[in-house]
């Protein structure tokens, strides 16, 4: 991708963050550093490949809460955990909520940058996976009501006559909506039209029913 990737620090102790910073720095790696959760949720994040330092034990949260309500937002980027007296329990926990890595301070400057450009690469491949599932979004939300509920008859293998039946048209009508999710969605053929829709997260039968996603 063409953007500069973007590692984020967050951790209350200032020395640490410079620290953090510089060996970064020395990797020729960009950085961006906070002392709270509050101040790094108030930035704009730009989609690029993205991993976040983050100390577990913040003095006004915890490194959970940020991770959740990042989530939540919808920012799904690697995150290394960082704690000076971490817990089995505690790594255990950041693990099974998705994090990247648990690293309990001190740790090898190498085997951070080791772990921050792993992280990078992934979150790299998750922003093409990322762009390409927004791009079939912005199609989708082109698309009518009724070009809806056709792309829904369509991908569960109705034919033009019988799509024409169980929405109560003609089939010239049909085809002619068919024509337009197939322009639309930039699909050649349906099991492309399929394939979006799993992108989508679509799953159920009778999606129509509820113009989703």
């Amino acid at each position: 991708m063409g953007v500069t990737p973007i590692v984020y620090v967050v951790d209350d102790d200032a020395a640490i963050r410079v620290s953090l910073q510089r060996l970064l720095s020395s990797a020729d790696i960009n950085s961006e550093a906070y002392a709270s959760a509050d101040e790094f949720l108030g930035i704009d994040f730009t989609e690029r490949p993205s991993c976040l330092l983050l100390d577990v034990n913040l003095s006004t949260s915890n490194g959970f809460d940020l991770q959740h309500e990042l989530l939540r937002r919808g920012h799904g980027f690697p995150i290394i955990f960082m704690t000076g007296f971490g817990t089995i329990p505690m790594s255990v926990r950041a693990i099974k909520a998705g994090a990247h890595e648990f690293l309990t301070k001190p740790f090898e400057p190498d085997h951070l940058l080791d772990l921050v450009r792993q992280a990078l690469l992934q979150d790299q491949s998750n922003c093409v996976e990322r762009a390409m599932t927004g791009s079939v979004r912005q199609r989708f939300n082109s698309l009518t009501p009724r070009e809806r509920e056709v792309m829904a008859l369509l991908i569960t293998g109705k034919m033009n006559k019988q799509i024409a039946l169980e929405l109560g048209t003609s089939e010239v009508t049909a085809k002619v909506h068919k024509r337009h999710v197939m322009t639309k969605m930039n699909a050649r053929t349906v099991i492309e039209l399929l394939k979006m829709r799993e992108r989508l997260g679509g799953g159920c039968q009778h999606d129509r029913e509820h113009n989703c996603p």
